[in-house]
């Protein structure tokens, strides 16, 4: 059961054909994208279509097609420009609740991010899209706090707000990508000015969610929605109830290892047969997998996370890499890259010797990362 519940999730998630055509798909497909480390989050994206490149993918966070911004737990996710605003209805009281300790250690009262939100949201205002160094300035001169804990949590109550989020990046004068921000409304499409649900509207946003994420990531718990989208699992549940009237039939219920899953309901036969259905010629081969220790195959998933093969994420005490190899759908060891003379260097450290075939399958991961990159990759 355990081989084709990885199967299936790899499957769903577009970590196995049928690719996505862009990252925009890939987005619509997994609802939000968890993207704390910018450059791995690109790969997470591109590598889910059949041939994205990064500069592909930073070109659709720069038009705005995928926006990054805190949702959800909240952490640094891309979402699609037609979800946000739905789901950031869903998570804004949440967030806002979760963040109180810090508001009132850092004096960010309602009088004061309402003026800070004003302020900010001027700033950025008809596509003056601003780098987050410009807005500490800009609020530094308003007398609020311009580093620390105060600027950053002025910072998020305005994207929570839906005042903020993301802009165009730009390139340092080092080369790196840095993010810029935009104005909510001028981002976001059909944006009306509100960023809590409530009532009909907020059960059949639940309902989206529900169909959502577990289209994308089935088999998985109510408890593994539940903390992947930080609502309750009473909210969970009235989710899946929605979803069935939003779309009936598309999601089946099955029981085993003593939990309870939800997935799309054509894959439940696969699931309880085992009957692969992976394209021609893919089926029976050993398959490499370099993704990000944040990537939805993990994250998607808390309670039911077991499956994966190992722990995920892991962080090492001795500067190890922390991102996660894949071997036919298991942990199997950590990556990360460097760059040097132009190219990019895969430190990767496998949990145990690799066949001849494994390394073959390695080597090829690591040259489709160098198309998605465009420079030459050498494993080290």
């Amino acid at each position: 059961m355990a081989e084709n519940v990885r199967r299936l999730r790899l499957r769903r998630q577009q970590l196995r054909a049928p690719l996505a055509r862009n990252a925009g798909e890939v987005v619509r497909n997994l609802l939000a994208v968890q993207s704390q480390e910018f450059p791995y989050a690109r790969w997470s994206l591109a590598q889910r279509t059949a041939g994205s490149t990064s500069t592909e993918v930073e070109q659709a966070v720069a038009d705005g097609t995928i926006l990054r911004t805190h949702i959800l737990r909240p952490t640094w996710h891309f979402v699609h420009r037609d979800d946000l605003g739905w789901l950031m209805g869903l998570s804004a009281d949440r967030l806002h609740q979760g963040n109180k300790g810090m508001y009132r250690q850092t004096g960010v009262d309602e009088e004061s991010a309402a003026l800070s939100g004003r302020i900010l949201g001027e700033a950025v205002a008809d596509g003056a899209h601003k780098t987050r160094e410009e807005l500490a300035e800009v609020l530094g001169q308003a007398g609020f706090p311009s580093k620390g804990l105060g600027f950053i949590y002025h910072l998020m109550h305005a994207e929570i707000s839906c005042t903020l989020v993301s802009g165009a990046p730009v390139r340092s004068a080092g080369g790196a990508l840095k993010q810029t921000y935009a104005l909510f409304q001028e981002r976001v499409p059909g944006f009306v000015g509100t960023s809590s649900l409530t009532g009909d509207a907020r059960e059949r946003a639940l309902g989206q969610l529900a169909l959502r994420y577990f289209s994308s990531r089935g088999p998985a718990t109510i408890k593994d929605c539940s903390v992947w989208s930080g609502l309750t699992m009473k909210d969970v549940k009235l989710g899946l109830h929605v979803a069935d009237d939003l779309s009936p039939g598309s999601l089946a219920s099955v029981s085993f290892d003593g939990l309870g899953f939800y997935l799309a309901a054509e894959e439940a036969e696969a699931l309880s047969s085992g009957s692969d259905s992976s394209p021609a010629g893919e089926s029976g081969l050993p398959r490499v997998d370099l993704i990000q220790c944040y990537d939805e195959y993990v994250m998607g998933y808390s309670q039911s996370r077991h499956y994966l093969g190992g722990t995920a994420p892991y962080f090492p005490e001795d500067n190890g890499p922390l991102h996660v190899v894949l071997l036919d759908g298991r942990l199997a060891g950590w990556w990360r890259h460097g760059f040097s003379g132009g190219a990019c260097e895969l430190d990767v450290r496998m949990n145990r010797p690799a066949t001849p075939e494994q390394q073959a399958a390695l080597e090829a991961e690591a040259e489709r990362y160098g198309r998605f990159l465009g420079m030459d990759t050498k494993l080290v």
